[in-house]
């Protein structure tokens, strides 16, 4: 019976050892999932304010396109208000009319080779040639 009590303390020890063992690891994974929840509620909070950010990027963006765009517009009609009362100016000083917008320099004229005429050199003419 000693023997026997001497066994099943033993294996109570061993048992105790063990479910000691699992606790710890039990324990020791929950402080890791605690620490992966933590570090996800982080990522997620980065990510948020990251797109937080892109977002308003954008909306400056945006804003700024709308405003360059209404800029140009002004410009435009400046421009064209402008063209009339040079016009208008032009019309009571009886001036030519402007150039038009469709306006193109004409090409110079470069006679052909061909019809060069061979000028006679006269005496006392140095010939280039």
């Amino acid at each position: 019976m000693k023997k026997e009590l001497e066994d099943t303390q033993v294996a109570l020890e061993a048992s105790h050892k063990f479910i000691a063992g699992l606790t710890e690891i039990g324990l020791s994974m929950s402080k890791n999932i605690e620490k992966m929840k933590v570090k996800k509620q982080q990522a997620k909070e980065s990510h948020v304010e990251c797109l937080q950010k892109f977002q308003a990027r954008i909306q400056e963006a945006e804003d700024s396109m709308k405003a360059q765009h209404l800029i140009i517009e002004a410009l435009v009609e400046e421009k064209d208000s402008l063209l009339q009362t040079i016009q208008g100016l032009e019309e009571a000083n009886n001036a030519p009319a402007p150039f038009d917008d469709e306006w193109e320099e004409e090409p110079e004229e470069q006679p052909d080779e061909e019809e060069i005429e061979d000028i006679p050199l006269g005496e006392g003419e140095i010939d280039d040639e």
